[in-house]
């Protein structure tokens, strides 16, 4: 079974959510994990947000990447800049993919509202989960950086 690493600046958000839509999405083809450059805890709204679509983020706990030192992956993916800027050496048989999303927190600064704060993460989310569900095709294809 191949392993992934979902790495954030975090760990608290996007990277959880990945983390949550492989662990249900893709299960059975790859063990997942996730992990940030710092340790900010568990986002309540992406906690929120994941439980509306069916997946319970609730028992993950926010990780730094150093929690992970002895272990090795066959994909790594930086789902945010500072992680990607951030993004350590792994060994040379680990693809290493950015992905980009969005931060929710950032966005929701500018939320009139709670609903409006909950919408930017729930759009995020969706994105995610779009993204998470074209993973197998992406790593069968040979052009992986």
């Amino acid at each position: 079974m191949k392993s992934i690493l979902f790495l954030c600046t975090g760990n608290s958000c996007r990277s959880q959510m990945a983390h949550g839509f492989a662990n249900s999405l893709l299960g059975d083809e790859f063990r997942s994990y996730s992990a940030g450059i710092e340790s900010h805890g568990l986002n309540p709204n992406a906690v929120q947000v994941m439980q509306e679509v069916g997946v319970d983020i609730s028992n993950h706990q926010s990780q730094t990447l150093n929690e992970f030192d002895d272990c090795e992956f066959d994909y790594v993916v930086a789902v945010c800049e500072h992680a990607a800027t951030n993004c350590p050496t792994f060994p040379a048989k680990t693809n290493v993919i950015m992905r980009q999303f969005d931060d929710p927190p950032k966005l929701a600064q500018s939320a009139s509202s709670p609903e409006e704060a909950l919408n930017y993460y729930r759009d995020v989310r969706d994105e995610i989960k779009h993204w998470i569900t074209s993973l197998p095709a992406q790593f069968n294809k040979e052009s992986l950086c």
